[in-house]
């Protein structure tokens, strides 16, 4: 006999076990079924991980700076195998604190591979063979995983995604990386401070091509300084493998030239896990691999929901655990408020860090606005030359008219910390007047944030 749920969620990364504690809390019978690990890629094999990592490189980063503090540190290096190692411990523990968050809330766990054989049926193949599981809402939370490029496929040796890079079996000597984005600039990042030999290869004009085109000037300028060579505007067109290298054919301003390197990391996007799960069957539409939704995550099937990855960009795990707690409270009835993507914040933990929120100023002005714009350098920062960090800036972007604040870019140290005071003042609906009467603690980075804002309107007091 099928057993019967108020709710079930395919899956349990960020949005999908958040989606099921949130329904227990509010009196569901909750079930999740993962066909993996409790905790999706996100805790595994993705967000927290490599923030392990890049926490090692950033320790290995200031070792190596002792002099400039007045402290000594002979003889530094670093065990690769024991920075892998701490990383997948800090993933074990906070996969082992879902499975106990999901038990504690009484969410049933279910092993196995999910399959939509109608609205409402949910067909579960794991080891102890076939089940059948019924429910009045189901929420596909399956995530996605690395797009893979002919001709660039990972082949776990030479070329990595971020899995292998994440479990490296050799310190790459010569690494490129493919693909500018968070996944690539973060271990561009990692592997650089570690003293690979590092080029980043982006086929858009410049890196982070997401972030304001202030920010990823300033982010470029930092990386070059660092030894990374940055190829923009160009593309890989071919891997040729050997049992010790890899020859990469790379075009640039129309001409094709090939470089050697001893370990590539692709990181060129993201696909969604759409495939034998039976969505298109039961009517899902599937649009380049991300299952279609509307602003409450609905489907368009009567009781089938899809949150996170699986329901397209931005790919990030707080959108999805947002949207998770939105779709919980909405199939328990409750009123609920769709999530507002321009308010969303999205950080990369690379060394300088990045984070930004809302409208770029080119994108605002595109939107038809007038906007005024300030910056504030971090070396006008006394905390930030206390630190020994003076290398950053803040951006904020304001329409000039209603001084709604549009958006807010940041580089340097701590700044995925600190664009939560802005991601706050935009949910709040905020003016730049708000915001200027905001007592900032001294001396904090996050003053640099106000003297942002004063300087939009021609106010700044340290700059």
């Amino acid at each position: 006999m099928a057993q019967s749920f108020d709710m079930v969620v395919i899956g349990s990364g960020p949005g999908g076990y958040v989606c099921a504690i949130r329904g227990a809390q509010l009196g569901l019978k909750v079930a999740v079924i993962e066909r993996a690990d409790l905790g999706g890629i996100c805790l595994n094999w993705g967000c927290i991980p490599t923030k392990a990592l890049l926490r090692s490189a950033e320790v290995f980063h200031l070792m190596g700076r002792a002099k400039d503090f007045g402290l000594k540190a002979d003889g530094i290096g670093f065990d690769l195998d024991s920075v892998v190692k701490r990383s997948r411990g800090v993933a074990k523990q906070l996969s082992g604190g879902v499975s106990h968050l999901l038990k504690k809330n009484k969410v049933t766990v279910i092993a196995g591979h999910a399959k939509l054989t109608a609205p409402g049926k949910v067909s579960v193949k794991g080891d102890k063979g076939e089940e059948e599981v019924t429910a009045k809402a189901i929420v596909v939370a399956t995530g996605a995983r690395a797009r893979n490029l002919p001709g660039l496929e990972p082949d776990g040796e030479r070329v990595w995604t971020y899995r292998e890079a994440l479990v490296p079996k050799h310190m790459p000597k010569k690494l490129l990386v493919i693909g500018s984005g968070a996944i690539g600039i973060e271990f561009a990042s990692f592997y650089n401070t570690l003293g690979a030999e590092t080029t980043v290869v982006e086929v858009m004009d410049r890196v982070l091509p997401v972030e304001d085109e202030e920010i990823s000037a300033f982010a470029k300028k930092q990386f070059v300084k660092q030894g990374m060579t940055i190829l923009e505007k160009a593309t890989v067109k071919k891997l040729d493998r050997a049992k010790d290298k890899v020859t990469a054919h790379i075009e640039i301003g129309g001409k094709t030239e090939t470089r050697e390197f001893d370990t590539v990391i692709s990181a060129v996007g993201i696909v969604g896990n759409v495939e034998d799960s039976g969505f298109e069957e039961v009517g899902l539409k599937i649009d380049r691999t991300h299952i279609v939704v509307d602003e409450y995550c609905r489907t368009g099937v009567d009781g089938v929901y899809a949150i996170g990855d699986v329901a397209g960009a931005p790919w990030l795990a707080h959108k999805a655990s947002h949207e998770g707690v939105m779709v919980a409270e909405l199939v328990a009835g409750r009123k609920a408020h769709p999530i507002r993507p321009n308010s969303i914040p999205g950080c990369t933990y690379c060394h300088p860090q990045v984070a930004s929120v809302g409208l770029t100023e080119a994108k605002a002005k595109e939107a038809g606005h007038e906007v005024k714009v300030g910056r504030f350098p971090f070396i006008g920062n006394g905390k930030a030359i206390a630190l020994g960090e003076p290398e950053g800036m803040i951006k904020t972007v304001f329409d000039a008219k209603t001084g709604e604040l549009l958006g807010a870019h940041m580089v340097g140290a701590e700044v995925t910390e600190l664009i939560q005071g802005y991601v706050v003042g935009r949910t709040l609906e905020t003016t730049e007047a708000e915001l200027m009467e905001t007592v900032f603690p001294h001396p904090t980075l996050s003053e640099a944030m106000h003297e942002s804002v004063l300087d939009a309107y021609g106010r700044a007091i340290h700059f």
